[in-house]
């Protein structure tokens, strides 16, 4: 709920920012801040799309990012067949991933643990090779995309136009996932993740609402692939690499795992502090692990469910005033 709270303003302030920066890297000729911050809001949507599934169905996938190559590979396959019609490129994008995230979930959502988590690495590294052999398409080197997504009314070769794309996607769908997880489906999802025993139980078929979540997510971060493609020029095998899928488990935990804002935060927080030790040193990683350590030990629940902890002690605190307040005037 979102209510006059830290966390609140804390969202608002980020949303404000994020709406800023065109108008700020226009004003200060920085269209490098642009393309930065158009790549945070794509792995924020990819980080969104793992977050429905590892952070409140708790499904460990450690294979996401193949979604996010395949949407990439339909932007540039199509594009290479002279096809670069943006709403077409969409739907393609939505039912392959769709399909792949069908069948690869009804095999993996029967297992889980640790066998859920290297069966998804298994099809993710399966699709990686695919695409390497595809010699046609680049192969190991990757494929060039000459022409963007066109969607009529805009091209996402402009820029501005794909970073207001992405940004829109993005808070569509932390609006979405906010309505979901209070809704019907997010409660037996959430439940699937305490119990899932309990609530097979209960009457609940868990595996329809797991591979539902499971699809919806592949599909979403099969946008992040479309956008990331248009940003970058390239599709890439790379883009389907565990070490990707990894980056993106990094920032859901360090936003904040089961949070509806989390991944948003994780992403800027990790992508911003990497630019940052980038530019100071070389041996960047060696401080950015230990960093990340630091604050999932102490922040359990990551830094935007530390906001979330804060909102719910001072209501603990502000209940027993109210109450004595009402007491006194009776």
């Amino acid at each position: 709920m979102m209510r006059n709270t830290l966390s609140a303003w804390f969202v608002a302030i980020i949303v404000a920012l994020l709406l800023a920066v065109p108008v700020y890297a226009s004003m200060a000729g920085e269209p490098f801040a642009l393309t930065f911050v158009s790549r945070v809001l794509i792995f924020a949507l990819a980080a969104c799309s793992l977050n429905l599934i590892l952070g409140f169905g708790g499904m460990v996938s450690f294979g996401h990012a193949l979604y996010m190559g395949l949407g990439a590979y339909v932007v540039g396959i199509m594009a290479q067949h002279g096809v670069s019609n943006g709403w077409l490129q969409l739907a393609v994008t939505l039912s392959v991933c769709a399909l792949v995230g069908l069948l690869t979930g009804a095999i993996s959502l029967r297992t889980s643990g640790i066998a859920f988590i290297m069966i998804t690495l298994a099809f993710a590294q399966m699709f990686y090779y695919l695409f390497v052999s595809l010699k046609q398409y680049g192969g190991d080197d990757g494929l060039s995309i000459s022409a963007r997504s066109e969607f009529g009314l805009f091209s996402l070769g402009s820029p501005v136009a794909l970073y207001y794309a992405a940004l829109v996607l993005v808070l569509l769908t932390l609006a979405c996932t906010h309505r979901l997880v209070d809704a019907r489906f997010g409660m037996v999802l959430q439940g699937c993740r305490i119990n899932e025993r309990r609530m097979k139980a209960m009457g609940f078929t868990t595996l329809r609402y797991k591979l539902t979540a499971y699809v919806l997510a592949s599909m979403l971060c099969g946008l992040a692939g479309l956008l990331y493609a248009n940003l970058t020029g390239f599709a890439s095998p790379a883009y389907l690499a565990w070490t990707v899928s990894g980056e993106l488990i990094v920032m859901v935990v360090l936003g904040g795992m089961a949070t509806v804002f989390g991944p948003l935060v994780g992403a800027i927080t990790l992508l911003v502090s990497e630019e940052i030790l980038k530019a100071l040193t070389d041996h960047w990683m060696a401080i950015l692990g230990p960093l990340i350590v630091l604050v999932v030990l102490t922040a359990r629940r990551g830094l935007y469910g530390y906001l979330l902890d804060i909102d719910a002690w001072r209501e603990r605190r502000r209940q027993p005033a109210v109450a004595r307040g009402q007491k006194a005037a009776s």
